[in-house]
């Protein structure tokens, strides 16, 4: 091969990694510009992927779920996290799920009943109006749901609202059009008397323990 045709077949290459990578950036571009809030039923199985610092190991480690405690579980997406969670809790126990798509709840029950999980209960509901009593939960979560809500203030208000005293509220974030930062997340809920207990991950990739100020 003469040094010139060699020099050719390497401009060629280094061309199409080029254009190889402004598709790429196009794509991510396209996909940042056209993310839906609420998520799409259409985009499920994308919910089934475990995201840095959100695994669920690391839900484990600040939720700290209990048997017998009743938790409340907002956005449940396809149930990545409420299968998990949910047999944790065990037969005494319960985890009420609250989605505004029906698809979505659906979704979630259908693969809570292959599982046996009787302890799941389903809610379509607004995030900022929840339909429950003052004071009901052992613990409220949210993971990559905050920020696709109108007025995450107002979500918060509401999850404080349904806690009971000394409850736990814990939030997880991660970077995308929707994303909430911590610093953000942290004024919010000190607004909403919400004291923080606990932070695992960074910035753009967070899960975060709140309690009421009074219980803290």
């Amino acid at each position: 091969m003469s040094l010139t045709h060699a020099a050719t077949r390497r401009a060629s290459r280094r061309t199409g990694l080029t254009a190889a990578a402004g598709l790429a950036a196009l794509a991510a571009g396209a996909w940042w510009f056209t993310d839906q809030a609420p998520y799409p039923y259409a985009q499920r199985r994308l919910l089934d992927l475990q995201l840095p610092f959100l695994a669920k190991a690391d839900l484990d480690q600040v939720l700290q779920p209990r048997p017998g405690e009743r938790m409340l579980e907002i956005g449940p997406g396809t149930g990545l996290q409420t299968l998990h969670i949910a047999p944790q809790l065990g037969t005494e126990g319960r985890l009420d799920i609250v989605d505004i798509q029906q698809e979505m709840l659906d979704h979630v029950m259908g693969r809570a009943a292959e599982k046996a999980l009787d302890v799941v209960r389903p809610h379509r509901a607004d995030a900022r109006e929840l339909p429950f009593e003052d004071q009901t939960f052992d613990a409220v979560y949210l993971v990559t749901a905050l920020g696709e809500i109108p007025e995450p203030g107002r979500v918060l208000a509401a999850a404080a609202r349904v806690l009971k005293p000394g409850g736990r509220l814990v939030v997880g974030e991660f970077f995308d059009r929707h994303w909430i930062p911590f610093g953000r997340l942290h004024r919010l809920a000190d607004t909403e008397g919400l004291h923080l207990t606990a932070r695992r991950g960074p910035s753009v990739a967070y899960l975060a323990r709140f309690r009421p100020c009074a219980a803290a």
